[in-house]
């Protein structure tokens, strides 16, 4: 596969099919990534499972922490890597013997030996990419803060019934996720 570019109903069936992610190497710094991209997901209904030896048995937002991912004693269906790139290829044999769907490398952090491993063992890889960047950008929740989505559509958008205001990725435009626009400008490499 190439890990330069996804498209978007590969990242969208990835997190309409994902429940729970375990997150090596998030931070209980509120200032960190890390954290911000942990308490988001959950709070979009996700179940999160924090992997920090630096954490282990303590509780971050409510859920018990774990050094290594060996610890979790349920089972996960992605790993999102908030470590070096250098360090995701240990991950990814960790996460062999969970048997997650999805290895999901952070923003910055590309590994394509690590990502080799992963997909010759049947599961699908993301890499250099933000969860929580691509939830918010293909919901729409990212263009209530002016940022162009790259998503248009005219069709009205499935609301919870109750809770805060949150978009659903069930929102499909219908050109399947991406615009015309978006494409020719990816063809220019504007985008």
């Amino acid at each position: 596969m190439n890990h330069d570019r996804y498209d978007d109903a590969y990242i969208r069936g990835i997190l309409n099919t994902v429940k729970t992610i375990a997150v090596v190497g998030v931070s209980a710094n509120t200032s960190r990534p890390s954290y911000f991209v942990f308490k988001y997901l959950s709070e979009r209904g996700y179940h999160m499972i924090p992997v920090n030896p630096g954490l282990a048995g303590q509780h971050l937002l409510g859920r018990m922490a774990y050094a290594t991912l060996v610890d979790v004693p349920e089972p996960v269906d992605m790993v999102d890597v908030f470590r070096a790139s250098q360090h995701v290829l240990a991950v990814v044999v960790q996460a062999l013997e969970m048997r997650p769907r999805v290895i999901w490398m952070q923003l910055g952090i590309r590994n394509d030996e690590a990502a080799e491993l992963a997909e010759a063992n049947g599961l699908k890889v993301v890499m250099n990419r933000c969860p929580k960047i691509e939830y918010g950008r293909l919901s729409a929740e990212i263009s209530w803060m002016g940022v162009n989505s790259r998503t248009l559509s005219a069709r009205r958008t499935k609301l919870p019934a109750r809770g805060m205001q949150r978009l659903s990725l069930d929102r499909v435009t219908t050109t399947g996720g991406a615009t015309d626009a978006a494409d020719r400008a990816a063809r220019r490499g504007d985008g």
